[in-house]
């Protein structure tokens, strides 16, 4: 236990629980786990993970060990970790370095842990391991055989650094994989999102506005349940087919300006920077709440809300105030960072299954190959 960080190893017999819930809803990484127990595909090598540390990646964790792994884990966002799970996979022989609430230089500290255990697999979910391997620790490049990555925002950085020749290992982009992204990137956000909105603020969501930033596959659902439950949805959207999609699906679609002065609501999944910013904040009616379902907490300009406030407290666990000048309130959840994470707990355990399956087998593939794969971005290998 000494290798790991965790907040509380008392809470491990609560992670046990939980993940053996979330176990029962993963059938097909259980049938891969039991294969892998019989067939040892990683026996002696190690895999370290930067992933969201909830009781769906502890299931994926534990089914590598079965596979022989030694598996590091840390966590790709300083809110995103169910701190009983940490403890729990500890006891169960993971090392594990995540803390919920984790302030940024100890999430950076974790990154660091995990490329001291030296890994030869890279699994991540937003490509902070796999920067930190190309920029700050390209000594450890060595003992990499090949990576993942789990979500759009780091495959977009991962294309990038490949198109500039950067890129110094295969990477297979698991988010690609159409039981990835039309599945937990679409129905699983959709759902713990509005969860995670629900959670932090307890408001009525029928007859509210709300603003859905982004019509991709996560900003598609949002929009959606939302409607379910009586919202009144509008949708800002900067490509112009995916804003035709969503004049076809039903929604008010309009520039960022004309949704500020009219939204109650409002979640940006785009994976862009300022989404929301201060011309925006000043045309927010007060009362407005506003949060982020993206992978990283730049979609919403907190730098810019802060300096334009008089004031800023926290009103509920997840909820901070911040008072304008003029005396409008803000209110912004989770601290800007992934919301279903931040106020809840992820995506379904059933929707996870799939894409960790797809990690699952990605990692195994790199073990079995008879020629060497290129230093660039590939789709999950299909068996038809």
């Amino acid at each position: 236990m000494e290798a790991s960080d965790v907040k509380n190893f008392e809470l491990a017999e609560q992670g046990h629980l939980r993940i053996a819930w979330a176990g029962d809803q993963m059938p097909v990484l259980r049938m891969i786990a039991e294969r892998f127990a019989k067939e040892r595909p990683f026996a002696g090598k190690r895999i370290g993970a930067c992933l969201h540390v909830t009781t769906e990646t502890a299931n994926l964790m534990l089914t590598l060990k079965s596979g022989g792994a030694e598996v590091a884990l840390c966590a790709s966002n300083p809110l995103s970790t169910q701190d009983d799970v940490a403890a729990a996979l500890v006891t169960q022989g993971i090392q594990v370095y995540a803390k919920k609430g984790e302030d940024t230089k100890t999430y950076h500290e974790h990154l660091d842990r995990v490329l001291d255990f030296e890994p030869q697999i890279i699994m991540d979910d937003g490509a902070d391991l796999h920067g930190l391997l190309h920029s700050k620790r390209k000594e450890s490049l060595k003992n990499i055989v090949g990576g993942t990555e789990e979500t759009t925002t780091g495959v977009v950085r991962l294309r990038s650094m490949e198109k500039e020749g950067a890129l110094q290992y295969p990477v297979i982009s698991v988010n690609d994989a159409n039981t990835k992204h039309l599945f937990d990137n679409r129905y699983g956000t959709g759902q713990s999102t509005l969860d995670g909105i629900l959670r932090a603020t307890n408001v009525l969501l029928a007859g509210k506005t709300m603003v859905v930033a982004g019509y991709g596959w996560c900003g598609r659902d949002i929009a959606m349940r939302a409607k379910g439950m009586g919202s009144k949805v509008i949708v800002t959207e900067i490509d112009p087919l995916k804003a035709l999609e969503a004049v076809m699906d039903g929604f008010e679609v309009m520039p960022m300006k004309e949704a500020a002065k009219r939204g109650e609501i409002f979640v940006t999944v785009t994976g862009n920077m300022q989404v929301i910013a201060k011309d925006h904040f000043l045309l927010l009616k007060d009362g407005a709440i506003i949060s982020n379902s993206g992978h990283f907490n730049v979609e919403i300009d907190i730098d810019a809300l802060a300096a334009m406030s008089v004031r800023r407290r926290y009103v509920r666990e997840f909820v901070e105030e911040f008072t304008l000048g003029d005396g409008k309130r803000v209110f912004l959840l989770g601290e800007g960072r992934l919301i279903n994470l931040a106020a809840a707990e992820g995506h379904p355990a059933s929707v996870m299954d799939m894409s960790f399956a797809n990690q699952a087998l990605s990692a195994e593939f790199f073990f079995h190959l008879d020629k060497k794969m290129d230093r660039k971005i590939y789709k999950v290998p299909r068996s038809d």
